[in-house]
């Protein structure tokens, strides 16, 4: 009788591992697949050196079943990721410009183009577009119903903006459109500790202090960090900022071979959780 108890737990074990190993094997596909499609353009293929898109939504464990909220999308660089990822067994939101009149006027561009390519491409079709502002539109999804949000080197322009109740305001709406052990993924131009704070209000570079500070004042954890988007090269002390760098080059033709050798920006990424309990 113990022989054949043990037989039958040895077997369920087996079971189980396979089945994890099994599910676990179809959403890494799904992400492969994602980012290897042909669909993504080959400007945006080059830009996978420095932004590691595999491993980034890896590593805030995107699953193909979830719904998510991708703070700011702009033109779309990580929406044509996630939008086919999400399409028939997740929901995607796109939390683009809020638009105002007086408002800049590339918010309406930039978004005019996003909702048009939401109409036009099959894979966009489950996309849903909505608002977020870090003063003016912070209802960007419905209360408690997210499994991610993910923001792509935003921050910056919230506290340029708004100070740090940008920054305060845009973590405590994240916080209240996550489920209980909902994840939050930032990805944020990084600025050494030893620079001096007003360094954030012109550079592009935020502090990862400043960062953690907010997200945990909002209520969340700070789960991990992961060096996947650091540049070692690059000081984050240039002319223009971070705009300096590439893509952006704004000193143009000015030592464009150095800081093409720099490339893009030296990057935290950080994973914090909203907890099950108060």
């Amino acid at each position: 009788m113990h022989t054949l108890v043990r037989s039958i737990q040895k077997s369920v074990k087996v079971l189980v591992c396979t089945s994890l190993l099994s599910s676990s094997y179809v959403f890494a596909d799904a992400l492969q697949d994602a980012v290897g499609s042909e669909a993504r353009s080959s400007a945006e293929r080059l830009r996978d050196e420095y932004r590691h898109p595999q491993q980034t939504l890896r590593f805030f464990d995107i699953q193909a079943n979830m719904a998510v909220a991708e703070i700011s999308p702009g033109g779309g660089w990580y929406s044509n990721i996630l939008a086919p990822l999400l399409k028939d067994d997740g929901t995607y939101y796109a939390a683009h410009f809020y638009v105002e009149e007086g408002g800049p006027a590339y918010y309406k561009k930039s978004l005019d183009a996003f909702n048009a390519k939401v109409a036009a491409d099959e894979s966009f079709s489950n996309v849903k577009v909505t608002a977020f502002h870090p003063t003016k539109a912070l209802d960007f999804a419905p209360a408690g119903s997210l499994d991610r949000v993910l923001t792509f080197r935003n921050v910056h322009n919230w506290y340029m903006g708004d100070d740090q109740a940008g920054i305060d305001n845009a973590f405590s709406s994240f916080f209240k459109a996550l489920k209980p052990g909902g994840i939050l993924g930032v990805v944020e131009h990084a600025l050494p500790e030893k620079f001096d704070d007003e360094f954030q209000k012109k550079s592009g570079y935020m502090k990862q202090s400043t960062v953690v500070a907010a997200a945990e004042k909002a209520g969340f954890t700070l789960m991990a960090t992961s060096d996947i988007n650091a540049n070692p090269l690059d000081s984050a002390d240039h002319e223009k900022g971070v705009w300096t760098l590439p893509p952006s080059l704004r000193l143009g033709d000015v030592d464009r071979a150095k800081y093409l050798a720099i490339g893009e920006s030296n990057r935290m990424t950080l994973k914090f959780i909203k907890p099950t309990t108060k």
